[in-house]
């Protein structure tokens, strides 16, 4: 084998390393939800545990509300694992990363954490801490010095509660062997796997194994409630205002824009920072013949056999290569402008593929993701005003045919006291086709 070939083998491994490395990442993060989301509910109680007995006496309620916190995040991380036994990695999840350790680009952020740094226990439920709680009770009854008066019939019922809820938290929680020790679930099972309600439970994937896990900053697990909310805002019922305030003018104008469509022959239309897909799912059922079941529609019955498609990666590292140049008819791009380092390099590589004439939808505000980034020195963040975007625009061949605001919310509680509504910048832009060149003088 050539030295050439050699390298190339060589830097092929590496990137797969590097993948595969970055894939455990994120698999880490989900499995360590449920002991950051046990921290947080930790921080609460010791705040209570803090207040005057008379505050106590008060808010009384608050225990219960904390069990019931753990129950959502048991049922939450419920979810989560199994979310993941259902994913099949398109690689090779055994593969050695020590490669990836030794180059330079291990001084990446993904590159950071070392084999010393594994969480202990990565799928930890917040149930191993639920019998703490009628202490906590006790303590709310008689004061911090632990004198106690009889008990009061209405403060037993409360506890009976707790302890009610107690029990049931556990019943659908993440189980993982480690070292001999199993975390989250029955003590006498020791295997990996998730405890259902039934009380049996089902096996997990090879490559969810503990030991191949990293324990993660606090972070990515934040983005692990993020990516929670955005499975509301997408495929619930409850996100179906959001999803009409800001996906329907995209649906609209992209009917408008390309009316004679036909299934031979369809439009290509490239939703960049796509999240979780709703939105590329909406636009690829405009092609078809029948209608669709709104909201909770699932992706499998939507009938779209071919033409669909997902990719994840860098959208400047994916979409900056010559295969795309001219590519596609449409570009939409739904809160996604803002999450860009350098929001130049995002608006030149749209120019850049999309056909002449073809059209940009965009919607969304200017809440630059880097701008606030701490204790990052060397983390890019340009940060445009919406006439300087249109500027840079206008530089790259785009012409504005609509464009107005709209009112809409992002991952929000509906029920929540605050809401944060964003002022939302909607426009279709045409990539205008080059001046056709003047022809050569005659010659003398």
């Amino acid at each position: 084998m050539s030295s050439i070939e050699d390298e190339e083998l060589r830097r092929r491994k590496l990137e797969e390393a590097l993948e595969v490395k970055s894939l455990r990442r994120i698999i880490s993060a989900y499995l360590n939800y449920p002991e950051a989301a046990e921290e947080d509910i930790k921080r609460y109680e010791r705040c209570f545990r803090r207040l005057p007995l008379a505050h106590k006496a008060l808010l009384s309620h608050l225990p219960l509300k904390f069990q019931k916190l753990r129950w959502c995040v048991s049922q939450n991380s419920y979810f989560i694992f199994e979310m993941l036994k259902a994913f099949d990695p398109p690689i090779d999840m055994n593969v050695d990363t020590d490669i990836a350790e030794d180059h330079a680009i291990e001084n990446a952020p993904v590159q950071q954490l070392s084999s010393t740094e594994m969480n202990p226990h990565p799928c930890q439920s917040g149930s191993n801490n639920t019998l703490l709680h009628n202490a906590k009770v006790d303590e709310l009854r008689s004061g911090e010095d632990g004198a106690s008066d009889a008990p009061k019939p209405e403060t037993i019922s409360e506890e009976k509660k707790i302890q009610s809820l107690s029990e049931n938290v556990g019943n659908c929680s993440v189980a993982s062997e480690r070292n001999g020790m199993v975390q989250g679930g029955d003590a006498h099972s020791y295997q990996s796997g998730t405890h259902c309600c039934d009380g049996h439970a089902s096996p997990s994937p090879d490559w969810l194994d503990p030991s191949l896990q990293f324990h993660v900053p606090l972070a990515d697990v934040d983005k692990v409630r993020c990516i929670i909310r955005n499975i509301v805002r997408d495929w619930a019922a409850e996100g179906q205002k959001e999803r009409d305030e800001c996906y329907r003018p995209i649906l609209q104008e992209l009917d408008r824009l390309f009316p004679d469509r036909s299934s031979d022959g369809p439009p290509a239309c490239l939703v960049p920072g796509a999240g979780l897909g709703r939105l590329a799912l909406e636009i690829s059922c405009l092609d078809q013949l029948r209608p669709v079941s709104v909201p909770d529609i699932h992706p499998a019955s939507a009938g779209i056999t071919e033409g669909f498609s997902m990719c994840g990666g860098d959208f400047v590292e994916v979409y900056n290569d010559r295969s795309q140049v001219g590519a596609w008819d449409a570009v939409v791009t739904c809160f996604f402008l803002d999450t860009a380092h350098n929001i130049v390099d995002y608006i030149e590589i749209i120019s850049k593929i999309l056909k002449d004439g073809g059209v940009w939808i965009n919607l969304g505000p200017l809440l630059y993701h880097f701008a606030d980034a701490h204790n990052q020195d060397d983390e890019m963040s340009i940060e445009l005003s919406l006439e300087d975007v249109k500027r840079v625009a206008f530089h790259h061949g785009f012409e504005i045919e609509k464009e107005s605001t709209i009112a809409t919310t992002y991952t929000t509680n509906q029920r929540s006291m605050m809401q944060n509504q964003y002022y939302a910048a909607f426009w279709t832009m045409r990539k205008k086709p080059p001046p056709a060149s003047a022809p050569d003088a005659a010659a003398a």
